[in-house]
């Protein structure tokens, strides 16, 4: 039996050049009420190694990194229907999308979204076609997404991440 999931408020700051969008938090993140909560997702380690902040850290001051280096975070996906964590759980006809636009309007800095997944990269499509910006589809960091190692989806991340923002203004200051 599916189950209705909400997503959470986005992060994002004044100075957000980034905008990273998943589908859906899984169980374990909404359950812990913080993105990337699974412990064998990849998203925390990925931009911690990138960033240069602790994976492991206060889930406080990993936002706050994100935040400094200018990374928002968000899902494409308001609510839905879903049994388990899985996207291809979701049930399409259930889709609800966040306000993406208005976020984007609200945060002109933004200059390139990047896409966890390719559930977030379909969605997206499916529900803001409009949408005119810059985007890049990654590998999930989802477990379930096992068919990539760790190192390589580290280093599509880290390309792409470095790429869109030393592309967007002053580049932080990246380990």
């Amino acid at each position: 039996m599916n189950r209705r999931v909400r997503s959470f408020p986005p992060i994002v700051a004044a100075n957000a050049r980034v905008l990273i969008l998943g589908s859906m938090p899984g169980l374990a993140s909404l359950q812990a009420n913080r993105y990337y909560a699974h412990p064998r997702n990849q998203f925390w380690p990925i931009l911690g190694e990138l960033l240069g902040f602790d994976p492991q850290g206060d889930y406080a001051l990993r936002v706050q990194s994100l935040q400094r280096a200018g990374v928002a975070v968000w899902d494409v996906l308001a609510e839905c229907d879903r049994d388990g964590s899985l996207d291809s759980a979701i049930d399409r006809h259930s889709e609800f999308p966040n306000d993406i636009p208005g976020l984007l309007a609200a945060h002109p800095s933004i200059r390139r979204v990047l896409l966890n997944g390719r559930k977030a990269a379909t969605s997206l499509r499916r529900h803001h076609r409009e949408l005119a910006i810059d985007h890049v589809i990654l590998p999930s960091t989802s477990p379930a997404h096992a068919g990539m190692g760790h190192a390589e989806k580290s280093a599509r991340w880290h390309r792409v991440l470095r790429a869109a923002l030393a592309r967007s203004g002053d580049q932080p200051h990246l380990e």
